[in-house]
């Protein structure tokens, strides 16, 4: 093993996903240096194996269904969905899983890169060791940031180890089509890609152990997922507990409270869990493969130098919200090399105040779900005074003229003491652009009295804001 010496820098971040690219941009702009660690591809899971390949993935099949739902174009659907040129576009968008371009842009960005596995060696240390066993030292003058992420996590079944499960990593990437997928879990992941493989050509089973899919959404939004799941021939199974599994031969088996279920292929789909099992934080006090504890500036309680930023730290398992994160991290660690006093105030250009309440999220399901704030039943379980407003999509105008029979739902939690808006769901095909318009008002608190003078286009599915207020004035 060759020790290839030490390096200092301002900052040492380790993982170079979209979450550390983001913290070591900023801070490097903010006029410090900045080296990014990383063991796998520059770019991270959402560039590889998370947000965009499944979206390649899911977006001919929606287009298809657009197009099928306009008279007069659904004439011209006259095939089906090339499944090989279909994967060929999702490899597109991976890069083919090469991470050289995003390393030309760190390079670009003036920040250094080191390759290899990264670990905490006590205070502003990093230890990175390479492919070939050779050894850097990195010192950070001012902050660790720690941005390594989450992995799937898998249950405690007998036998699953012996499986070769699929986690969301395989989903994504896989080179066709299984036979038969069997999802375990029906939130966000599974359903995206039950919808996905299904369309692909793949006989697909769900089986989620609570009472509905997509647990933490509108129940409206799970009904209506089920119901385009099922219509499209997915098997779904609620209430269902799976206990063991084993391979048979070429087979999945499934031991489940609903008895044996076969498959080709095994998605584990349950959830997450922080990547930090591995990365030294025992040398510093922290309890390896737990969540980072951190406040709104996102340092690490009780050292100072020390960040967690992005999924490392449990707050929100969001692309776009641990790059939000990252922002408000690297503007803090600026503001304190330079001697500035920071604090995690609301609005504060140094905190991460609007990865709670103001999250955004979208499944991008058939029919999409598109969310952020609080469902309703968050709203009761915080004891808010609140009203929910809801509104058919297709009976606006815009949404008449995008498909024929267009089906979906608005959904507005509105606080009644303050007439402000706590949470708005969209559900309905193509909605996920009506979004940022809700996160904007729910994040910037605006009055109802005031969203009154946003006048929507019309004929646009914008429309439906003025419906909302219309139904909150009149059921008043």
């Amino acid at each position: 093993m060759t020790d290839t010496g030490e390096r200092t820098y301002d900052v040492v971040v380790l993982g170079a996903g979209s979450t550390g690219e983001n913290v070591a941009d900023v801070v490097v702009k903010g006029g410090l240096s900045a080296v990014l660690v990383e063991s796998e591809l520059v770019g991270g899971e959402c560039s590889y194996w998370a947000c965009m390949p499944s979206k390649a993935l899911l977006r001919g099949t929606e287009v298809l269904a657009e197009a099928r739902a306009v008279d007069g174009a659904r004439q011209a659907v006259t095939g089906e969905q090339d499944v090989a040129a279909t994967l060929a576009r999702r490899d597109s968008f991976t890069s083919h899983w090469d991470d050289s371009g995003q390393a030309e842009w760190v390079e670009g960005a003036g920040i250094d890169l080191v390759r290899g596995t990264g670990r905490l060696a006590g205070e502003r240390t990093v230890v990175v060791t390479a492919a070939d066993g050779s050894e850097v030292r990195l010192t950070a003058r001012h902050a660790v940031a720690v941005c390594t992420g989450s992995v799937g996590t898998l249950p405690p079944l007998d036998g699953l180890a012996d499986v070769a499960p699929w986690l969301a990593r395989e989903a994504t990437s896989a080179k066709e089509a299984p036979g038969r997928l069997l999802v375990l879990g029906g939130g966000y992941v599974g359903c995206e890609m039950a919808t996905a493989w299904q369309a692909l050509g793949s006989q697909v089973t769900v089986l989620q152990r609570g009472k509905r899919l997509l647990p933490r959404a509108e129940p409206q939004a799970a009904e209506a997922v089920t119901e385009a799941l099922e219509a499209a021939g997915v098997d779904v199974r609620v209430g269902v507990e799976a206990t063991a599994a084993r391979r048979d031969g070429g087979e999945v088996v499934l031991t489940t409270s609903d008895g044996e279920v076969r498959g080709d292929e095994l998605l584990i789909a349950v959830g997450r869990s922080a990547r930090t099992a591995d990365i030294g934080l025992d040398t510093v006090g922290l309890e390896p493969g737990e969540y980072l504890p951190v406040d709104d500036t996102l340092q690490v309680e009780g050292r100072p130098w020390l960040y967690g930023v992005g999924d490392v730290n449990g707050r929100q398992l969001l692309t776009h919200m641990g790059k939000y994160q990252a922002r408000q991290a690297g503007a803090a660690i600026v503001a304190r090399a330079r001697g500035e006093e920071v604090d995690g105030a609301p609005w504060s250009p140094t905190a991460a105040t609007a990865d709670g309440s103001a999250s955004p999220s979208v499944v991008f399901t058939t029919p999409q779900v598109a969310s952020v704030g609080l469902t309703a039943a968050a709203a009761e379980e915080a004891e808010l005074p609140h009203r929910v407003v809801e509104y058919p999509i297709g009976s606006v105008a815009g949404a008449s003229l995008f498909a024929d029979g267009y089906s979906g739902t608005a959904i507005a939690v509105v606080d009644t003491q303050r007439e402000v808006l706590l949470g708005v769901t969209f559900v309905g095909p193509a909605v996920a652009e009506l979004l940022h318009a809700a996160t904007i008002a729910v994040a910037g608190e605006v009055p109802i009295a005031r969203l009154w003078h946003a006048v929507p286009a019309y004929p646009t599915i914008s429309e439906i804001w003025l419906r909302l207020l219309e139904t909150w004035r009149d059921d008043d």
